[in-house]
Parts: C-alpha cells; structure tokens; sequence
C-alpha cells in the first residue's frame, strides 16, 4: 500500500491526490520543497487529518501516512539499518492542523526511531504553509539534552542544506561515541537493565552478576540502569517514561542490546520491541547463550538446545519483528498464522526427539556410574557457585589438565578424574556444572541429566570463592539448588576457596563458623588439611601410625 493509515471516510480521488505524493522527489540539500509543502497543507486542510512523509537521504518518499486531526503512526522502520552514527538516514515531515509545536510523542519517535529529522508544518489558512518546526538528535552531553529544536516562520525560511547538516550531525554523533565504544568491534553492545522491588544493594549486586555474565557471553556492557518502583509496570517491567529514556540512552551509545536482569513475559518482550529495535534479551536468555557457547560434549549440546527451545516456544508470535530480534526470525507472520504453527510443532517435535535422544544418554551414564560403583572407589563431585574455583581445584588436585577460565560457567561438561592417596588408595572426583542465583528452571530441569552424577556421589566438595562479599548468599542458593535435585541427603563438606584473598584470622574464623575446610586452588601447599579429612572420612583409622 503505497499510502499508510486509516483510510476510512477519504473519497477515492483524495487518496489518488495522495498517492500522487509517493512519486515526489526532495533535492538532497533541501529539507522538504516549499511546492511540497503547500502540497502537504493543502491536502491535510481538505481531509482535516494530519499528513506525514518519510524521506531518504536521496530525497525519495518512503511513505506516505495518514493520521487523524492529533497524530500520525508511523509505519515500522526496521527494515532500514542505522548507519555508524546511529541515524536511521530518514527524516519525519508531517503536518499540524491547529499550528502547534513539535509534541512530546513527535520527539519520542525521533529519538526511539533514530530519524535525522522530525519536522512539523503548520497548516495556515486556506490551506497554505504556517511556521515550521524542526528538531534532531543531540550527542551524548553534560546536560542530558536528547534534542534540539528550532522554529522558523515559514518554509519559504527553512535555510537548512540537508547535505551538510547531515554530513555534521553523523560526524558528532560518531565522534562522540566513539569516545565510550570501539566502533570497530564487532562485538555486542548492551545495557544493563534492573528492576526490582529489592533493597538497592541486592539489585546491584546481581546486575554485577549479570554483568559478568555479558563479559562471559563477550558483550561490551555500556550502561547500567536500576529502577525500584513501588509497582512493577505489567507492560514494560520498567515505567513507561523509563524504559524510553534507557532505549534513546542506549541509542546515544551506540548500544545493539537491552539485558533485562528479570525474567521478561513474551507480552513484555513484544511490548519492548514495538518501541525499539534493538535486541532485547533477559537474564535466562543470556545464560542459554553462554552455554550454547560453551557445551562441548554430545550431552552437553543435546541438553542446552532442549533448555533453548523450551524457553523459546511460549515466546513464539505472530509478529514477526519481535522474533527476528529475539531468535532469528523464526515465527515470522508470513502468509498468515499458518507459518508460526508449522514452527510450534516443528519446534515440539525437536524437543521429543531431543528428550529421546537424552534418555539414550543417561542410559550410558548409568552404566558408567554403575561401573564406578561396583568397584569400590568412593565418588566425591565438587559443586559450587559458578567461577568458585571449582576445575581449578580439581586440576590440582588431580594434577589434570579440565578447561578453566576466569569467567561465569567455564565448565559446562561433567569431567572425572581419579585422585591417588598413600596406600593404594584412591577415590574419583567429578566436576560440575556452576550453579548461579535465579538460575533458569528450563536448564534445572535439562542439566538434572548431568547432575545425575551426583546421586552417587559419597560426598559432595562444596566449594565457596570466600574472598566474594556475598559468599553466604551463594552458599544459600547452591543448597536451595542441591534441595531442588533432591540430593540434599548426601553428606557435604564446605571448601573455602581463595583464601589467598582473604586474611588469615578472618579465614579462620569463617571456618570454625561454618565448619569448613581453607584451600587455595593456587597453592598444593594448602591442599593438606583437605587431604586430611578426606581420608579420615573414607579410611577411618587406616591413615593412622603404629601406637
């Protein structure tokens, strides 16, 4: 459809006169020609509606919109890329009927949709161009102004050379963002989004998580934004004003992302994605992707892309845009809702044939365990906090050599090792996956096949970074986890790692309070009370010398 609106109560030979429109072209030095202009008034004076065009940088007309006598909606935008300086390389010039000012919502598309212009035109009398207003984005500055307008009398006065102005505007814009993001970098670009009833220090101690968790999944984090309202917004999560301050604040930046530390609900997710197009993820999302990244064996990829498509298909919509940033572009509107039904049970028959094939999986592993079990050899399975030290641990331990890294869910897949004492003997130590805080229940419910592992753990190796300042809190939601798995049963042994980190009386102290064991995963010098107890704990009274 060449004019876009509600067309309803125009006379065929008006929406003609319209259309006639669509085949204008603009110089690129000027903003709109005064002969269009009076076009636009005439027209929009004889429907009594407010007219809008969107044109390109070559001066072609994109779209023709109708609106009513208050506002004109803007059609979606997201086919046109933004350019390095974050404009959209459209301008916005629409008329006003009663010759009134740029309106906040004018201003709020121009800032949401990255327009190089918003201009309004006031309709005179008989039909004949009034004053006109214009406005453009502003860089990143001291005074937090996000827009500056200027009015002029008349088109007839707007001496504004589009090629040059543009050309200014892009090069601002670019240097200035620049200054806080690496251009050339091809990673994501995201802001950090909180919104929580909680008291401060807890939302921003887990926007810090999530911010390792962006460095873990290679985003570049620009911003972070933490609102606590007295209600949680049911549309947007964030109030409405604030969730369009934080997408023109990411749109400054150059941001690609909004990371969402709660959980958002698909009508959440396609409510946020109607206001922008920037991808919008949450905290669950995010932590699919890092383990996406990261699952190496054949278990591990099967479990995550079932964990992956259990969280995606409630979030499945006729809309296609919202799915495209979310996944893609799977769902996609199409010829009709047929399109997104052929995905649902495309995607449901992936999960049968995935839980199948998992089941086949752990069959395997329950005859290895078995194995382990009929020999003897005490299990113990570390588990922990995520980048609690866990694989560094047993790599000293085992003198082996299990991938670690300084970073959120290193490990991914179960590894075993065996660990040798004096006297022949010697137990097997099992690696975990990391538990974290608000950990997705899909991954609970597809990682309880891994963490199978440690139904026949003799002891579980709790393992606790004790340098973190919330230390406690994460031995809190590594039981509340083991308690959900139904291993609570099992006897566990607290290990305070990192303790090179923490002062000696302190370390102390903190051990006689929970009863724990100190170790440096660093240092096998530290290692011996741990062996100590480990084998008095399987070998009472063997480990003793003569009397």
């Amino acid at each position: 459809m060449v004019v876009h609106g509600n067309l309803t109560g125009l006379k065929a030979s008006q929406v003609k006169a319209l259309e006639r429109i669509y085949r204008r072209r603009v110089p690129p030095d000027q903003v709109v020609t005064p002969e269009l202009a009076r076009y636009l008034t005439e027209q929009s004076l004889e429907i009594r509606r407010q007219i809008g065009l969107i044109i390109d940088r070559s001066g072609s007309v994109r779209y023709v919109i109708v609106g009513d006598g208050r506002e004109i909606v803007i059609p979606d935008l997201s086919g046109y890329g933004r350019g390095r300086s974050g404009l959209r390389g459209l301008r916005c010039i629409h008329t006003h009927l009663a010759g009134e000012s740029l309106s906040e919502d004018d201003l709020t598309d121009l800032a949401l949709l990255c327009l190089d212009l918003m201009v309004c035109i006031g309709v005179g009398e008989q039909g004949l161009p009034g004053r006109v207003e214009y406005a453009h984005l502003m860089p990143p500055n001291p005074e937090g102004k996000q827009v500056e307008t200027n009015i002029v009398a008349s088109v007839y006065d707007l001496d504004l050379d589009m090629g040059v102005f543009l050309r200014s505007l892009d090069q601002e814009l670019e240097s200035k963002m620049a200054e806080t993001v690496d251009l050339s970098d091809p990673r994501e670009k995201g802001i950090l989004v909180s919104v929580s009833q909680q008291p401060r220090y807890e939302a921003e101690d887990s926007l810090e998580e999530l911010a390792e968790l962006a460095r873990t999944a290679e985003v570049v984090v620009l911003d972070r934004f933490i609102q606590r309202p007295r209600q949680i917004n049911p549309k947007y999560l964030l109030g409405e004003g604030k969730i369009k301050e934080v997408v023109i604040r990411a749109l400054q930046q150059g941001a690609t992302l909004l990371i969402f530390d709660q959980d958002l609900t698909p009508a959440q997710i396609r409510a946020i994605a109607q206001i922008t197009d920037l991808k919008v993820i949450d905290r669950s999302q995010l932590i699919l992707d890092i383990f996406a990244r990261r699952a190496h064996t054949r278990d591990g990829k099967v479990q995550v892309e079932l964990a992956q498509l259990k969280y995606i298909l409630p979030r499945l919509s006729g809309r296609g845009i919202a799915m495209s940033r979310l996944m893609g572009g799977i769902g996609g509107r199409g010829p009709g809702e047929t399109k997104l039904e052929i995905d649902r049970r495309r995607i449901r028959e992936r999960i049968t044939r995935l839980e199948n094939q998992l089941k086949n999986l752990s069959k395997g592993r329950l005859q290895r365990r078995q194995r382990r079990i009929r020999s003897g050899v005490p299990i113990i399975s570390i588990v922990g906090y995520t980048n609690a030290g866990k694989s560094t641990l047993l790599n000293a331990l085992t003198q082996s050599e299990v991938f670690t890294e300084d970073l959120l869910f290193a490990t991914l897949d179960t590894s075993s090792r065996r660990l040798r004492f004096p006297m022949e003997r010697e137990v097997i130590i099992t690696d975990t996956v990391g538990f974290i805080r608000k950990l997705p229940k899909s991954l609970v419910g597809a990682f309880r096949a891994t963490l199978e592992e440690l139904e026949d753990a003799d002891l579980l190796l709790h393992v606790v970074d004790v340098s973190h300042p919330r230390f406690e809190e994460h031995i809190s939601a590594v039981e509340a986890i083991l308690n959900e798995l139904d291993l609570g049963r099992i006897p566990r042994q607290l290990v305070f790692n990192k303790i090179d980190l923490v002062s000696s009386q302190q370390v102390e102290a903190l051990c006689r309070r929970f009863q724990a064991v100190a170790v440096s995963a660093r240092n096998r010098k530290t290692f011996e009370p741990l062996l100590t107890m480990l084998e008095g704990r399987f070998w009472p009274g063997e480990m003793e010398g003569p009397d």
